[in-house]
């Protein structure tokens, strides 16, 4: 187990065996020094997390789509390790896309975002600084909340 994986379990998460795919597709590919990620739901335990399947995200459940972002991100994080190898090889997250099924007038992408951005930091410290755009949709695959890509630069 290297650092990042051990700071993802003291952060209270679990780096889970990746999904198989509902398409034709990878979950992530790497070209070059770059691992993009596919788009990742908030997948734990091989359910969608609440309050996906019950609606929009508003502001009476942002806390819950706020937790739903960073189990996404850890999604994309084991995406990561099925090309890599190791979490350790991240050198630089570039990106985080963040797609918020969003209730008409819901403008609050950026706080849902920010859970996942601040897991990014908290594991990478100065290397998880990344860009990032949050997009409100109208419905997402699975009537999922959200849904989380991610670039990063390996060593």
């Amino acid at each position: 187990m290297d650092n990042i994986e051990q700071k993802i379990i003291e952060a209270g998460f679990i780096l889970p065996e990746i999904s198989s795919v509902a398409g034709l597709y990878v979950p992530a590919i790497k070209v070059g020094n770059l691992v993009f990620t596919s788009g990742q739901l908030p997948l734990k335990d091989g359910k969608l997390l609440e309050p996906g399947g019950i609606g929009k995200v508003n502001d009476t459940n942002i806390d819950a789509a706020v937790y739903a972002s960073q189990v996404a991100l850890i999604n994309a994080l084991a995406a990561i390790k099925s090309v890599t190898g190791s979490l350790s090889k991240i050198e630089r997250v570039i990106r985080l896309t963040l797609y918020v099924a969003s209730d008409e007038g819901f403008s609050k992408q950026h706080i849902v975002a920010n859970g996942a951005s601040s897991l990014l930091i908290n594991l990478f410290k100065d290397k998880g600084i990344h860009t990032r755009i949050a997009i409100g949709v109208y419905e997402l695959p699975l009537n999922a909340t959200l849904e989380l890509e991610l670039i990063v630069d390996l060593l």
